[in-house]
């Protein structure tokens, strides 16, 4: 008998500790999603939108690497990559806290340094702060490295990392804080869904700046500079508009109807501008192009990112449409204006977020009126936003790379270019044979 009932107390208290166990575990996510308030398929698909950004990096590596030469292969890759660890660290150091917290209408302050204020309970909306903090920090990683199209085969590796530790500094940070962060583009009703101004005009305009200033390649315009590897530059133009998807349906961060919206506007858009661009390839050049179809692509998306959540798909498609014509020609204005801007991102980003930002103030009817449904102020806010943004990336651009023209400077030597960036700088070749 004492057997026995210790046999049974024994499985009673069994029982008993392991129900408590599992009621505890059960209630444990329960509980901190009630601490933190973070909605867990929000917080789900933002972080799976910042990794898809992420994943735009090694695709803007190939899309760039392709273009190149063969001999600065590394080099155009290194421009990429370099920019996720070192701008990954100054945007968790200091770069968060001077675009989103509260400044003045310029510039936030150093309150969340480090992101010492946050912890794994603070939320931003429906999403945990560090979810939010890594998706806008891909973005500050891909801005800048975007302006090395303009700079390929040229500059100095360590000048590189200068400048865009100085460009984030000075140019990044303050835009974002103007747009996002409650400065005065965004207090004025301005409209950036996922980046027009902050990231594809600024990036065109410092890429203007800046060629200006290095010079052009030796040979251009009178040498071809024909791309090694349109293979490779084709998929990472796939990965990039991958990547868009988290990129503009992201940036509602949430799962919502608003994220679907931007998801299928940029789908229509980059289809829309790849046509385009190889229509008028087909027209004027009676060939279309793998790179001209690519380069429509990219025209495409980065037109439509800042309206993506703001217009219906039949409105991306028309700007879609709009950014493969322009851009098309915009990619040639610098043989009439003598400046080499060696991969177009003033041509395809530059004119891409100009055109985006004035459709989003034409165009904008989910969320937002812009002209078509009767709110003219829209788009004269728009335009007011493209002159300012214009203006201070094209100066602040300029002072920068004055200021390190002037110290250390901007591009290698004549021999070092000629013999090939990867192995004067890098001591390594893209390939053995």
């Amino acid at each position: 008998m004492a057997c026995k009932f210790g046999k049974a107390a024994f499985l009673r208290s069994s029982t008993m500790v392991l129900t408590f166990l599992a009621l505890f575990l059960s209630t444990r996510p329960a509980m901190a999603a009630a601490a933190s308030g973070a909605n867990p398929a929000d917080t789900a698909w933002v972080l799976v939108s910042a990794a898809l950004v992420m994943l735009m990096l090694p695709g803007l590596a190939l899309f760039y690497g392709g273009m190149v030469q063969r001999k600065n292969v590394l080099s155009s890759l290194m421009h990429s990559f370099v920019a996720l660890g070192v701008l990954g660290l100054l945007w968790i150091i200091v770069g968060y806290s001077l675009s989103f917290t509260d400044g003045n209408w310029f510039i936030g302050n150093l309150s969340q340094f480090m992101l010492m204020g946050t912890d794994i309970n603070s939320v931003r909306g429906t999403i945990p702060t560090y979810a939010f903090v890594m998706f806008q920090g891909m973005f500050a990683i891909i801005t800048p490295a975007l302006i090395s199209g303009a700079v390929a085969e040229r500059m100095n590796f360590k000048t590189y990392l200068l400048f865009v530790v100085l460009w984030s500094f000075l140019v990044y940070y303050p835009l974002t804080h103007w747009v996002w962060g409650g400065g005065w583009f965004q207090t004025a009703g301005g409209l950036d869904f996922a980046g027009g101004l902050v990231v594809h005009l600024s990036a065109g305009v410092s890429a203007l700046s800046i060629a200006y200033v290095i010079g052009k390649r030796t040979g251009f315009p009178h040498e071809m500079f024909v791309p090694h590897n349109l293979t490779m530059t084709l998929l990472g133009v796939g990965l990039l508009w991958f990547g868009w998807f988290g990129f503009n349906a992201g940036s509602a961060l949430a799962a919502n109807a608003t994220a679907a919206l931007a998801f299928t506007a940029t789908m229509a858009a980059g289809a829309a501008g790849a046509c385009s661009w190889m229509f008028m390839e087909w027209m004027i050049i009676k060939k279309p192009s793998a790179l001209g179809f690519a380069s429509g692509i990219v025209a495409g998306l980065g037109a439509v990112t800042p309206a993506s959540g703001y217009v219906t798909p039949g409105y991306a498609m028309i700007i879609g449409i709009v950014s493969g014509a322009i851009c098309f020609y915009g990619v040639r204005m610098k043989f009439k204006l003598h400046y080499d801007d060696a991969l177009d991102v003033v041509g395809v980003h530059g004119l891409g977020g100009v055109w985006g930002t004035l459709a989003t103030g034409l165009f904008a009817t989910v969320g937002a009126t812009g002209l078509v449904a009767g709110n003219p102020r829209q788009l004269g806010i728009q335009a007011l936003g493209v002159l300012v943004v214009a203006l201070y990336c094209l100066i602040a651009t300029y002072l920068i790379t004055m200021l390190l023209e002037n110290t250390v400077g901007l591009r290698v030597g004549m021999d070092e270019e000629v013999s090939g960036l990867d192995e004067e700088l890098h001591g390594e070749v893209g390939y053995s044979i």
